[in-house]
């Protein structure tokens, strides 16, 4: 698999993607430049590519012998490894010794891992401002989320992942992120999702999610398209678990 893994072949990556998520054979050889496994200090290799931080590591004993590795390593599982590593924004570059310089899994990726491939999109995603012409579901979604307290603000962006449809994303920004507000905003998308054409994807994600590529892009990017307090709204009171009057 590393061997198809070639500039555009996206195909091949996600395939790498999810033999690493594979929890019966994703497993690797993780590189400890301080410690041994288990220990506390137990510490991976580093390297930095185009200023990203990896840890380097590799996908059999085989290719550890190879690799003339002579410190100590962990076997881990891909799922694992990427549940530890993508919060700390580093990721995995597997088999750095082999011919061509091997293949780097950005920490964005490893989240896709962590969380479930089928559950985000397929990076690198290109992201600009809709251009599609939806007048009628912006004026319903915009007139439900007056209507449901626990939005502040709504922002969008289309996105276009490496591999699979195109789609529309509504980034909500939600006073409180406790599950009443989250269903309360389920139930709004829901209500305004009819008037949708048919055949347009839509997906909604949170804009408190620090690690998410399209919230990232939505808040350097896009101007909120409803924004209770700039509308005018009342803030929800204090309690229930709603920030106090003022508060950010």
């Amino acid at each position: 698999m590393l061997r198809q893994v070639t500039p555009g072949r996206y195909d091949a990556y996600e395939a790498l993607l999810h033999a690493l998520a594979d929890p019966a054979g994703g497993r690797i050889w993780m590189l400890l430049w301080h410690g041994q496994p288990g220990s506390p200090d137990a510490q991976y290799g580093n390297m930095e590519v185009d200023g990203v931080g990896y840890a380097p590591c590799v996908t059999s004993a085989q290719e550890l012998a190879v690799s003339g590795w002579s410190r100590a390593h962990e076997v881990v599982t891909g799922r694992d490894i990427a549940r530890a590593l993508y919060p700390e924004r580093w990721g995995i570059w597997l088999n750095p010794h082999a011919p061509g310089g091997g293949v780097g899994i950005p920490w964005l990726d490893l989240r896709r891992i962590a969380t479930g491939l089928d559950r985000m999109p397929a990076g690198p995603l290109r992201l600009s401002d809709p251009a599609v012409e939806i007048p009628q579901f912006y004026a319903l979604l915009t007139q439900n989320a007056h209507r449901t307290p626990a939005v502040r603000s709504l922002r969008r962006a289309w996105v276009q992942p490496s591999v699979g449809a195109a789609y529309l994303a509504i980034g909500l920004d939600l006073y409180d992120t406790g599950r009443q507000a989250v269903d309360a905003a389920r139930a709004m998308m829901q209500q305004s999702i009819g008037a949708v054409p048919d055949g347009l994807p839509v997906s909604t994600v949170a804009l408190s999610d620090e690690y998410d590529p399209v919230t990232m892009w939505m808040r350097a990017n896009a101007r909120p398209f409803y924004d209770r307090e700039a509308h005018g709204g009342a803030q929800p009171a204090g309690g229930y678990g709603y920030p106090p009057v003022g508060a950010r």
